[in-house]
C-alpha cells in the first residue's frame, strides 16, 4: 500500500527562512544565491525552480529523495546558523514557498521559491555593509560575495546592495541586519572617507604649508640674530 502525505491548500504561499551566499556571474550581468549545504553547487535566481542535485529525472521534492529547496519556519532558527564559523558571511533570506512542498516539523522542502528579502550582516571590520564584494572563492561562472563597507571594498570586484538587487531582479529587497550600522546603499564609496588620490593631495598641501612655516621660522631666526649683533 502506497502511503500518501496529507495535502494542503494554502490561500497564500507559506513563508520560510534560510541562509545562502550571494553570487555574481563572471560577466557581472546576473546575481543570485548559492546554498550552504546540499545544493551549494547549483546557484539559483530570485525566482527559480529546484533541480535534483543527484541528476535524477524526477520532479523535486521527491518523497524518497533529498532534492528541492529547503527552508525553516522560524527566522530565529535560520539566524542561529549565521553564528557558526563557516556561515558568518552568509546572508539571511526570506522566501515564499511556491509549487509542491513537503512540510516538516521545522521547515519545508519544496519545488519553487521566490526570494523576497536578503538581509546582510556587517563587514568583517565591524562597519555597516555598503555592498557586496568578491569573497575569494566561488562556483564555475559565479563569484561568491560577502558584505563589505566602502573602505574594505576598494580594489575588489564589488557591487552595491542596490546594484545587486537590480541585477537579481524580480523585486528583490536588500536589507541590513539589526546590528549593522547605517551605510550608503547607492554606491560603495563613503563620502566622508578619502581615497588614495585625495590623501595624496592632502599630504602635498600639508607639505607645502610645512615648507612655508619653516621658511618663516628661518626668516625670524635671521632677524633675531641681526638684532642681537646690533645691540
Amino acid at each position: 500500500m502506497r502511503m500518501r502525505l496529507p495535502a494542503e491548500r494554502p490561500t497564500e504561499p507559506p513563508t520560510g527562512y534560510k541562509i545562502a551566499h550571494p553570487v555574481l556571474s563572471q560577466d557581472g550581468t546576473r546575481a543570485g544565491f548559492t546554498g550552504v549545504s546540499l545544493g551549494g553547487a547549483l546557484p539559483y535566481g530570485v525566482l527559480d525552480d529546484a533541480a535534483c542535485v543527484y541528476g535524477r529525472r524526477h520532479r523535486p521534492p521527491a518523497r524518497l529523495c533529498d532534492c528541492g529547496f529547503h527552508c525553516v519556519h522560524d527566522a530565529t532558527a535560520a539566524e542561529a546558523l549565521l553564528c557558526t564559523t563557516e556561515y558568518r558571511r552568509a546572508v539571511l533570506l526570506e522566501v515564499s514557498v511556491l509549487g509542491a512542498y513537503i512540510r516538516f516539523e521545522r521547515g519545508f522542502r519544496y519545488a519553487r521559491q521566490r526570494v523576497r528579502t536578503a538581509t546582510v550582516g556587517p563587514c568583517d571590520c565591524g562597519a555597516g555593509a555598503a555592498g557586496l564584494a568578491d569573497a575569494g572563492w566561488g562556483r564555475p561562472g559565479w563569484r561568491v560575495l560577502l558584505p563589505v563597507c566602502g573602505s574594505c571594498a576598494r580594489g575588489r570586484t564589488s557591487v552595491s546592495l542596490a546594484g545587486f538587487a537590480r541585477l537579481a531582479g524580480e523585486g528583490l529587497r536588500m536589507a541590513r541586519g539589526a546590528g549593522a550600522a547605517a551605510a550608503p546603499s547607492g554606491g560603495l564609496a563613503v563620502e566622508d572617507e578619502c581615497g588614495v588620490p585625495e590623501l595624496a593631495a592632502e599630504a602635498a598641501l600639508l607639505q607645502a604649508r610645512l615648507d612655508w612655516f619653516q621658511t618663516q621660522l628661518a626668516r625670524l631666526g635671521e632677524s633675531g640674530d641681526q638684532g642681537g649683533g646690533q645691540g
